[in-house]
């Protein structure tokens, strides 16, 4: 059973500047609220209570202003800096005493994830005993990620950053599950080209020994990487397109805590406070109508 969760909210963002220069991405508006509202969200529907997010040097305040410790949210909060991006891989290192003998999970700071059976797959993927697992997505454009084949078993059988030659459109999404033995693989990652230690090098290592399993978002489902303001915008799109139609949030993480009995209707009203005259309060008012279950 995998209880802590990683969410890596670091990197220079620098392909977003000159805002980026002043503001740390995760906390620019993906619609009504911050992107970390929308990993976080993701850890939270897989019942995961125990959240470390690494951000970068000097923007610790910036993110305890908006996630001060998870008290109001029935979860715990803990925050690590990240002095230089050395790599996806260095999440382990950098979290290694919060991980401590446990299975964790990790997810990027800057992907959005949305499915309609997206909360069941990720209470079936906290599962996991020994090996990893990822979540894998059909995209167009297969050269421009981390691709990998399967076979019947949905394990994963080969993985290539960014082919040059069509072989799969299986896209490596940055949403990960992975047993303890992940902080020792980690350690012994040997940096790249780029100076980095690679989240393909240490996915690998699994799929060698057969240990590496694939999860996936449903047909209908979403994945979307922010990592430029094209992709921002697009995704903001999305956003406000379902919540308006729909007149439901998504990754309200209020109603997220409230649905798992991790926080009572007084949380929401101190929420609303705290979040003052604004849609997302308006939003949360509503919640404070219907019946708890």
């Amino acid at each position: 059973m995998i209880k802590k969760g990683i969410i890596l909210a670091g990197g220079t963002g620098s392909r977003m500047s000159p805002i980026t220069k002043a503001v740390n991405k995760q906390l620019l508006p993906i619609y009504d609220k911050p992107l970390i509202f929308y990993p976080l969200s993701v850890l939270m529907l897989a019942g995961i209570r125990d959240i470390l997010i690494i951000v970068n040097k000097g923007q610790l305040n910036q993110f305890k202003k908006i996630l001060p410790n998870g008290n109001n949210l029935g979860i715990k909060i803990s925050y690590a800096e990240q002095k230089t991006p050395r790599g996806l891989p260095d999440a382990f290192l950098i979290g290694k005493k919060f991980i401590g003998k446990e299975n964790v999970a990790l997810i990027l700071g800057d992907n959005f994830f949305y499915g309609q059976s997206l909360t069941k797959r990720l209470q079936q993927c906290i599962k996991l005993k020994t090996g990893a697992s990822v979540f894998l997505h059909q995209v167009k454009n297969p050269s421009l990620y981390g691709i990998a084949s399967i076979n019947k078993k949905n394990k994963i059988i080969k993985i290539v950053e960014k082919p040059k030659k069509h072989f799969s459109n299986l896209a490596i999404t940055g949403l990960y599950f992975f047993d303890n033995k992940v902080i020792g693989y980690s350690e012994n990652l040997k940096p790249s080209k780029r100076k980095e230690i690679e989240i393909v090098d240490l996915l690998k290592k699994y799929k060698n020994k057969n240990k590496l399993s694939a999860n996936f978002i449903s047909r209908g489902g979403a994945w979307l990487d922010t990592g430029s303001m094209e992709d921002f915008y697009n995704t903001s799109s999305f956003v406000s397109a379902l919540e308006n139609r729909q007149g439901l949030k998504i990754a309200c993480l209020e109603e997220i805590a409230l649905n798992n009995k991790w926080i009572s209707k007084n949380n929401i009203v101190n929420a609303i406070t705290f979040y003052g005259k604004c849609n997302y309060s308006q939003y949360l008012s509503t919640l404070l109508k219907i019946k708890t279950k």
